[in-house]
């Protein structure tokens, strides 16, 4: 299966949302779930390639017309991002999806999230101030593309000057939780429990 591993591209964001939404239910598609399908990924990936600080990798396979299949997204300084999203980001998505529209609860769960966006605790800051989001599509998983993923990550922030990387883990994922320890992340110390990072 050839696989290509390349920047991220604003261009890219109508494949990650999707990407987003067929992972989004604890690693399984969110799809039945949401009318408003495109809200995981404006939450969880566009805002990484459409705003400062932020960076990213997708993987294309080569054999589809270059379709993107998988995504790791970060930001190298969570609370500049925060900063600037909560003025020029969820605003805008706020009035655009008001709780008023949703007419299933993982909607409304999204529609309010828009109005009061979770932010890095400072033991995550003070760990490291770069978080990420990666997920991989069900058929591309187990093949060893997400360890690939990660180390290309760490090697362009270490390139940056950075040291670690933290993420936040939905705590019915299982199988993610393994991953992510198999690859040597551990719990951040002083964080929520579905906060992991790891150290390079």
């Amino acid at each position: 299966m050839p696989i290509t591993i390349r920047k991220a591209l604003e261009a890219d964001a109508p494949s990650l949302s999707r990407i987003c939404l067929l992972t989004a239910n604890a690693g399984s598609t969110a799809e039945a779930l949401h009318d408003f399908g495109e809200l995981p990924g404006l939450v969880y990936v566009v805002p990484y390639v459409k705003l400062p600080t932020t960076w990213g990798f997708v993987m294309v396979d080569d054999l589809r017309d270059d379709e993107v299949v998988g995504y790791i997204v970060e930001s190298t300084d969570t609370r500049a991002f925060e900063a600037y999203a909560a003025e020029h980001w969820w605003p805008q998505l706020a009035e655009k999806y008001p709780p008023s529209l949703a007419k299933r609860p993982a909607d409304e769960q999204y529609m309010n999230l828009l109005r009061n966006m979770h932010t890095g605790s400072d033991a995550c800051i003070k760990f490291s101030p770069a978080h990420m989001h990666i997920n991989i599509l069900p058929s591309y998983q187990k093949q060893g593309w997400g360890r690939k993923l990660i180390d290309t990550a760490a090697d362009f922030l270490k390139s940056q000057g950075l040291d670690g990387v933290w993420l936040g883990l939905d705590p019915r994922n299982n199988g993610a939780r393994l991953f992510y320890e198999k690859m040597g992340f551990t719990h951040v110390d002083g964080a929520p429990d579905n906060n992991m990072g790891i150290k390079f």
